[in-house]
């Protein structure tokens, strides 16, 4: 009976002293029929059940399929009227285990037709001022005239098939079903007006310079087939403007024809470039292949400025081969110079790295525009796979961030003088490396960005920040002396001002994009910084690098979905993120961690007057009690001054026992703290996340400790550690390289700062 009042009353000590365990309910009292809202519950309730196409472990099903969409195409690019001719023969291959009754063709361009519902889903106000340009659009301009204007579709034979239009998707129906393994061939005809992508921001167009050429990038320029798949079935949701594409892969055989002074690059090889170069510029081209350091120019801007003053009426066709492919797009000027250079994969299979720009994006684009295009090949191939293309081209364009298939459009350009600010250069180093960067994320790795939109925007962010850092090693003349890459988005700190944002007008990030405010924010600075921090600070580069190189080539080729991701991460690293992708990725919440309260204990053999109390209420005596420890807390009824300078040889009850039960090597090893302390952890925030404590002691040392987030398992409003040391704690800070995003850092440290008053903070700006 006296072992186990002893025993009760050793775990009532334990239950009431410092270890703050006790599950609270995340602080709430659980009622009858209570959901369980412990955030470190699995994601069973959010997650679609494992099944044949894909598994539990977040890699492709054992019946994994995907659809296949070949295509013909014959464009021509009509410069003088500003529109795109063209014809396709599409070959379509049912892969998946249903008949299918019609097939669902994307048309983008619709969204820019004279009676697009896009304008209309948009709220607007009279603003007291607009700039000129804008007020015109919206007020005074007439309505552009753009759309497909679609002018046949038919069957192999060339017969009409029975074709509806609704917006930007078009339903064409089939004589019959199209059983599993079958395929459909089909043709459509159609022309449309190109847009001038510089009065509002249009994905794809034209630019007219000042001497009357255009520059053209060209894309979402032909009916597309839309993807079916094991999860949705038709991903035929309309195209609103912001949402981007779900495209299955395919081969492409392109034919294009343009004026025959036009400079082209696009998706896929080009085959008939001994016909279309000229002597020159195929030495040029021979040269480039064995360079790895420097650009070669293939176009100079001499050559270029040269072609602009005339405007030919011939004409030239461009033979490309794109394979595998989920998309297509070109660019095409007069106006362009046109530089090339080879970089090395780890496999050893060369990679061209290219750039076409006109003369107004010098000297900013030659000097680095093909070497961001390299440099992100390296760092994105590290990260996941050897990129299996056999080029990226970097297109300068007004005001464009656009990225296709080997393809991409981007911005950054000096004023008319030449001269360029700080901000335009890393602007124009960090969209390229961003757009290049969309050929791993989603043209690759092929998610649904209609869908999920920060799986393709968001990924692709986090890899951004990697690969920019990389840039800074590897050019560091581009950069200021001793300083990083200035990356606007990934480092923690820089997700702040969101975060703590107010919550009417913030969406979890498993949010349609369309549907989400702050877009920016939402679908690339938060899930890229989320990813960074579990690189960083939850997982450590070694687990998280492994678990995305796996995933990545799990889904490379294939249409992954958020779930795979969350699964393969979890599945390739043994570490449990639930808690941490329905924080960060299914809820709007934020993170505060901060010290709540600091107490410093002594050890003795004297009983104090808490043990005290807790025997009397038991009815127990001092005599039923084996040996105890016993520790005061410094200003309690029982702390006496002679206690400042008391040691653990003091203590005889820890003597005793330390004599009795371990051996001289292991007495010799015993650590002889002098000091103790109860730390309290409060979590005022949502986001249960390590809490990362950094240690002053006495002596001018520091020591950092990081507790896992399981710490908040049982507690989510606060938690206890007892810290034994040989030296006394001056400070405590959490959180100290602002690695967590915590909003509020005015409770992180001990002592608590002092704030500073009006005066004081301007005192020491001044001082600065």
């Amino acid at each position: 009976m006296k072992l186990l009042k002893c025993l009760s009353l050793v775990i009532l000590f334990l239950s009431a002293g410092t270890s703050y365990a006790q599950d609270q309910n995340n602080g709430n009292e659980r009622e009858p029929g209570h959901t369980n809202n412990n955030r470190f519950k699995q994601l069973y309730e959010e997650f679609s059940t494992p099944n044949q196409y894909r598994s539990a472990s977040g890699a492709p099903g054992p019946n994994y399929y995907q659809q296949r969409a070949d295509y013909e195409m014959n464009i021509e690019l009509d410069d003088e009227n500003k529109r795109i001719y063209g014809a396709e023969i599409i070959t379509y291959t049912n892969n998946s285990p249903d008949p299918l009754e019609y097939l669902w063709v994307q048309l983008d361009q619709n969204v820019r037709a004279k009676d697009s519902k896009s304008p209309l889903i948009e709220p607007s106000g009279a603003a007291p001022a607009d700039a000129a340009g804008s007020f015109v659009q919206q007020h005074m301009g007439a309505a552009f005239d753009g759309g497909f204007n679609i002018q046949e579709v038919k069957n192999e034979k060339g017969d009409d098939l029975p074709h509806t239009i609704n917006r930007t998707m078009m339903r064409i129906e089939m004589p019959q079903p199209l059983l599993t393994g079958e395929q459909f061939k089909f043709s459509i005809k159609w022309w449309y007006n190109i847009p001038n992508h510089t009065i509002d921001r249009a994905r794809s167009g034209y630019e007219e310079f000042k001497d009357g050429n255009r520059g053209y990038v060209i894309a979402q320029f032909y009916p597309r087939m839309a993807v079916y798949n094991d999860v949705e079935g038709w991903q035929n949701s309309q195209f609103w403007g912001r949402d981007e594409f779900a495209l299955p892969f395919g081969n492409f055989e392109v034919n294009i024809t343009t004026p025959a002074d036009h400079v082209l690059d696009a998706t896929g090889t080009l085959q008939n470039r001994k016909k279309i170069f000229s002597k020159e510029m195929m030495n040029r081209y021979e040269e480039a292949k064995e360079s790895y350091e420097k650009p070669v120019v293939i176009v100079t801007q001499e050559e270029a400025e040269a072609a602009s003053k005339g405007f030919s009426k011939d004409k030239i066709t461009w033979k490309f081969i794109a394979q595998n492919v989920r998309d297509y797009a070109f660019a095409s000027s007069r106006r362009y110079i046109w530089d090339m250079m080879a970089v090395k994969q780890n496999n050893g299979n060369d990679v061209m790295a290219v750039s076409m720009y006109p003369p107004e994006g010098n000297p900013l684009w030659e000097e680095y525009s093909t070497k961001a295009v390299a440099s992100t090949l390296k760092s994105y191939s590290r990260m996941t796979f050897d990129y299996p293309y056999p080029k990226a081209i970097s297109v300068h364009a007004k005001n464009q961030g656009m990225e296709y298939p080997m393809i991409c459009w981007n911005y950054g350009r000096p004023d008319e003088d030449g001269n360029y600010s700080e901000r335009t250069k890393y602007g124009m180093i960090s969209v390229i490396i961003h757009e290049v960067g969309h050929n791993y994320f989603p043209m690759i790795v092929n998610s649904d960005e209609r869908q999920w939109t920060w799986m393709d925007e968001g990924l692709n962010t986090f890899v951004q920040y990697v690969a920019e850092q990389d840039f800074g090693e590897w050019y560091p003349d581009a950069i200021a002396p001793n300083t990083k890459y200035p990356s606007r988005r990934g480092p923690a700190k820089n997700i702040v001002n969101y975060m703590a944002g107010d919550q009417d007008y913030i969406a979890p990030i498993m949010t349609k994009g369309l549907n989400t405010y702050s877009f920016g924010s939402n679908a690339y600075g938060k899930p890229a910084t989320a990813l960074n921090i579990l690189r960083e600070t939850v997982m450590g580069r070694e687990l998280f690098d492994y678990a995305f190189k796996v995933y990545a080539n799990r889904w490379k080729f294939k249409h992954p979905t958020p779930e795979d991701f969350f699964r393969t991460m979890e599945d390739a690293s043994a570490v449990d993120l639930d808690w941490y992708w329905r924080a960060w990725f299914y809820s709007t919440e934020y993170t505060d961690i901060g010290v709540k309260d600091v107490k410093r204990f002594y050890v003795t053999s004297k009983m104090n007057q808490q043990v005290r109390d807790m025997m009397e209420a038991r009815g127990m005596q001092e005599s039923d009690l084996p040996p105890l420890v016993y520790m005061v807390e410094e200003g309690s009824d029982d702390y006496e001054e002679s206690m400042k300078n008391a040691s653990l040889d003091d203590v005889t009850t820890l003597q005793e026992y330390i004599m009795d039960n371990l051996s001289s090597e292991e007495r010799k090893n015993l650590k002889k703290p002098n000091y103790f302390y109860e730390i309290v952890y409060e979590k005022p925030g949502g986001i249960p996340m390590p809490i990362i404590a950094e240690y002053t002691y006495s002596d001018g040392s520091t020591e950092r400790v990081k507790y896992p987030a399981q710490i908040w398992r049982k507690n989510d409003k606060e938690v206890g550690k007892v810290i034994a040391s040989d030296k006394e704690i001056t400070k405590i800070v959490v959180d100290p390289d602002e690695e967590t995003a915590d909003i509020d850092t005015e409770n992180n440290s001990w002592p608590k700062r002092k704030k500073l008053g009006d005066f004081d903070k301007f005192k020491n700006k001044v001082e600065e």
